[in-house]
């Protein structure tokens, strides 16, 4: 299987199933000498973890990280870092019945169409369980761009209709509340919609908004490699992902030219600023040093209890009612998701940008100036 990898100069590369023996991953690219410890991946795992709360799956995973390599004397080498979780609640006979029909909303008939096999205990490889290693890896990348002066933080935006009020915005309610809002009252009434879609058997989506400070200008590339099209990818790549968004997103399409600009301005204490940030912090596929903020749509779970219409490997037509332990909304988990995704392609992008200057390669190998 192709495409298990992210990344250039800071690669990550996943491997494993939802019901395999464990979920790991291998970092490569991560700079010698950086203090690290399990500890300090497992304040990632543990917010993406199941059985938290009512919200989430009831499959029980302590999600503890083993760090395999790649660490020496509470540091890191330059080689590569393998991590790994082990599996240890699987319950793969709750998927029998899907062993031969097709989950609607899931990738069970694509994974077919293209590889004429498929594990079909939670999903394989198209699991949700997978951002497992993705969290642990970008755990590493938060971590170092912390060093450098940046940081990353995402919450919980919206859940079905019910969106956090701008002006009872307080970062730090994400952590007083199991949807990761940083509105209580809002996360009060996307709960109460949440009890009533799951008294239904089914499941609501929402939107993951994730805003990073610190990130100097000039990083990304104008053409391919535009930062924002490189966050695109990752973003996308988190299952169930529907939309991106960078800045207002779509909203500039009702906005005029003199609305959506962001004015520049000068001062000299700050430097370089601007008096409006429509677009996100980036410009040209490039960083412009103001806070850039990222937006995930995720769809409502598909995994539901309701009786649905899909067809079997023989192609009949018949209906399922999924059985499982499965998230009647998949954002609250999915915020640490968005977070270390993000992180992972700042910094790897961060450290593509190192040989973008003459100076800058002058000024690390020691040259003249």
């Amino acid at each position: 299987m192709a495409g298990s990898s992210f990344g250039n100069l800071f690669r990550v590369t996943t491997w494993g199933e939802s019901h395999g023996r464990g979920i790991g991953v291998v970092v490569d690219g991560c700079p010698a000498g950086l203090p690290l410890c399990e500890e300090d991946i497992q304040v990632y795992l543990d917010r993406r973890k199941p059985g938290q709360s009512k919200y989430t799956t009831m499959r029980n995973e302590a999600d503890k990280v083993e760090i395999l390599s790649g660490v020496f004397e509470g540091k890191t080498t330059g080689t590569p870092i393998s991590m790994v979780v082990w599996n240890q609640d699987q319950r793969s006979k709750d998927y029998g019945d899907i062993a031969v029909s097709y989950r609607p909303g899931h990738a069970d008939y694509t994974y077919d169409a293209k590889y004429g096999f498929r594990d079909y205990r939670g999903g394989g490889r198209s699991s949700g369980r997978e951002t497992t290693a993705r969290v642990a890896a970008g755990a590493i990348a938060a971590k170092i761009l912390k060093e450098l002066g940046v940081t990353v933080t995402a919450y919980t935006k919206s859940l079905g209709n019910v969106v956090i009020e701008e002006s009872r915005f307080d970062i730090a309610m994400r952590e007083e509340n199991p949807l990761n809002m940083p509105d209580n009252k809002a996360a009060e009434q996307a709960q109460e919609l949440l009890n009533k879609k799951m008294s239904e058997m089914d499941s609501v989506g929402g939107v993951v908004e994730c805003f990073v400070k610190g990130m100097p200008a000039g990083v990304g590339d104008p053409v391919f490699d535009k930062l924002d099209a490189n966050l695109g990818k990752a973003i996308f790549s988190i299952g169930a992902v529907k939309a991106v968004e960078i800045g207002d997103g779509i909203k500039v399409t009702t906005l005029s030219g003199a609305e959506d600009n962001d004015g520049f301005l000068f001062d000299e204490e700050n430097g370089v600023g601007k008096y409006s940030n429509h677009a996100g912090g980036i410009l040209g596929g490039i960083s412009d040093g103001s806070d850039i903020i990222v937006r995930a749509s995720f769809k409502a779970t598909p995994s539901i209890a309701q009786k649905q219409k899909t067809i079997n490997h023989s192609r009949e037509n018949i209906e399922i009612a999924i059985k499982g332990r499965h998230d009647p909304v998949i954002v609250p988990r999915a915020v640490v998701v968005v977070e270390t995704m993000t992180a992972i392609t700042l910094l790897d992008s961060l450290l593509s940008s190192m040989t973008s200057r003459m100076d800058a390669i002058k000024k690390f190998f020691g040259g003249t100036q």
